[in-house]
């Protein structure tokens, strides 16, 4: 990538949308303390780019030429994380503004040391690649226009002052938004060999804002897709909630199928849907009914849709089973036991989910009983999550033998019976338990 700057493109109030009306308070403070402070404060990246467009942003973070430590001096509400990034967390209340420090050319902060903590305790500036040239360590602070070259996309480089109320665009982002692109910066090879999970990011955005992905940004995308398979199943685990659980997942999922990225993801999954005709459909049913709940405001768990991503190959693994004489029901245990531990090398996906995930898959073997015992099943914890599973394997095509009516009408003949129809316990994160206090002999 260049080292050279680009001048900056300044647009005036008058000439774009942005309104300070429209950006969280607590981000106008941080950029103003930051300024009394004697430093530079811009709004940046996806905040800037939605308010352009018209969207409200959720999240607000701001960009300074003030070190991670000179931020923390300056907030008490703050603290320094990250290893690979070290960026600054100012927490007002129930909002965090993050905070990171303009970033230089990594090719000037290079260290061989193989040391991390010496590297850390020798100062900032130090960056570290891979033999594949993927960015293991990335410290190096620069300048504004250093920054601006510096991030992903176009459409995530464009920098807002409250102070002069003018957008500045380094690199044409104001150009592909106006073209709803998605353009790399730089080399697109060599950023996505810096960080594979900027393929990623290039198709989550591509079906967030409904942009096509420039052509020279989508073309190493196919081929380097490989280079998922090196990033930290936790760090995958992070980007799949930001893929499939924030109101685009079918259209974010048909671009990883268009790109050949689900294979690497997803690898199980990929294989049956080139097999079984059912497979792709029930994923997108699921994605396409998660989409409907949030855009709903209606509670979602990633165990459904991970359910449905991996449900055909643990059915198949079960057929198996079956065939060398296991009875259905522990060969679907022993199925989904297996599959998920594949899956884990992959994405490493929270027991809190892996249990639910089970008991679906479980459970429609149980809505095969059209007996007396049927109506205790309603009040079952698992019933409305398994039950609304079951529908979608119908609408990918499945004959079910009329199973999804029979529960369909049987619920209304009980309407007495509560079901549960958010989601269990175990489906979110476990609060810490209090100590009890040892009362004074």
């Amino acid at each position: 990538m260049t080292s050279a700057s680009p001048a900056a493109t300044r647009i005036p109030r008058d000439g774009h949308p942005v309104s300070r009306k429209n950006i969280s308070d607590s981000a106008l403070t941080v950029m103003s303390r930051l300024r009394s402070g004697g430093f530079q404060a811009f709004l940046v990246g996806g905040a800037v780019r939605d308010l352009l467009l018209g969207n409200h942003p959720k999240d607000f973070d701001v960009a300074t030429d003030a070190t991670p430590e000179e931020v923390h001096e300056l907030f008490r509400n703050s603290r320094v994380i990250g290893r690979r990034f070290r960026i600054v967390h100012v927490r007002f209340g129930r909002e965090i503004i993050e905070v990171t420090t303009f970033r230089g050319h990594h090719d000037n902060g290079i260290d061989d040391d193989d040391d991390e903590e010496s590297a850390q305790q020798s100062g900032n500036n130090h960056s570290k690649q891979s033999d594949s040239g993927m960015l293991l360590r990335d410290n190096v602070f620069g300048s504004l226009e250093e920054d601006a070259v510096r991030r992903d996309f176009t459409v995530n480089a464009l920098y807002y002052c409250s102070s002069d109320f003018c957008v500045y665009d380094y690199v044409d982002g104001l150009a592909d938004l106006e073209q709803h692109q998605i353009r790399i910066i730089g080399d697109a090879e060599q950023r996505y060999r810096e960080d594979p999970v900027r393929m990623l990011r290039a198709i989550r955005f591509a079906a967030k804002l409904n942009f096509s992905i420039a052509p020279q940004t989508a073309a190493p995308i196919p081929e380097l897709g490989y280079m998922l398979e090196a990033v930290p199943a936790a760090r995958l685990f992070d980007e799949m909630l930001k893929l499939f659980m924030t109101g685009h997942a079918l259209s974010t999922f048909q671009l990883l199928c268009e790109y050949g990225l689900l294979e690497h993801l997803f690898p199980a999954t990929a294989t049956e849907m080139e097999h079984s005709t059912y497979a792709q459909p029930l994923i997108e049913a699921a994605m396409r009914s998660t989409d409907r709940r949030i855009a709903e405001e209606k509670p979602v768990t990633p165990a459904f849709v991970l359910a449905a991503l991996l449900w055909e190959p643990a059915l198949q693994m079960r057929y198996d089973l079956e065939d060398s004489g296991q009875e259905p029901m522990p060969a679907i245990q022993e199925a989904g036991q297996t599959i998920i531990s594949e899956q884990l090398h992959h994405i490493a996906i929270p027991r809190r989910f892996t249990g639910p995930m089970r008991e679906i898959w479980e459970f429609q073997l149980r809505l095969q009983n059209r007996g007396n015992k049927a109506v205790s099943l309603l009040s079952h914890r698992r019933f409305r999550a398994a039950y609304d599973f079951l529908l979608l394997r119908e609408e990918a095509g499945e004959d079910l033998d009329g199973l999804g009516q029979f529960w369909t009408e049987l619920q209304e003949k009980h309407p007495d019976i509560e079901v549960d129809r958010t989601s269990s316990r175990e489906d979110r994160p476990r609060p810490r338990r209090r100590r009890r206090r040892k009362r004074p002999q």
